[in-house]
């Protein structure tokens, strides 16, 4: 598993509200929904990370 990097992430409140919301509908952490949406918008620009297996640099 891929090592996980701390650092402090600055919010409005509104938009942390919906976040967190969003992750309790769909049974997740507000970490993890956030993590996900990153995720999901890396792999739509086609920026996501290779896996370990699919590096051929």
């Amino acid at each position: 598993m891929a090592k996980k990097k701390a650092f402090a992430l600055r919010l409005n409140e509104d938009m942390f509200k919906a976040i967190e919301k969003w992750a309790a509908d769909e049974f997740r952490s507000t970490n993890g929904q956030i993590e996900w949406m990153l995720m999901k918008s890396l792999k739509e620009a086609k920026r996501a990370p290779k896996s370990k297996g699919e590096k051929g640099d």
